[in-house]
């Protein structure tokens, strides 16, 4: 697959978002914030999510079908570099619905 093949989205005008970081927030506990980004590493999409419980089972897929109107343009090249080189693995490594 390359990287135009990963960036296309089976979902109509949805983008598809590989992921590319997982953290967890300073300003708030038990809170994990997922960065998803196109292969080329130019645009994101985040997502946050409290782990509130052990039996709140919400799995965490590769890539991810966004809403243009949910996707940030990526302005630091450093970032922008970086996102496009693990979306890029991931995508290379993984099919879209495997559970990361």
């Amino acid at each position: 697959m390359n990287a135009n093949e990963a960036a296309a989205s089976s979902a109509g005008d949805e983008i598809r978002m590989w992921l590319v970081e997982r953290t967890y927030s300073d300003d708030e506990q038990n809170m994990v914030i997922l960065t998803y980004a196109t292969p080329d590493g130019e645009r994101y999409f985040r997502k946050e999510r409290a782990l509130t419980s052990f039996t709140d089972v919400r799995d965490t897929t590769a890539a991810v079908d966004a809403p243009p109107s949910n996707v940030g343009t990526v302005d630091d090249p450093a970032d922008r570099e970086r996102y496009a080189a693990e979306a890029t693995r991931m995508a290379n490594a993984h099919d879209p619905d495997d559970v990361i």
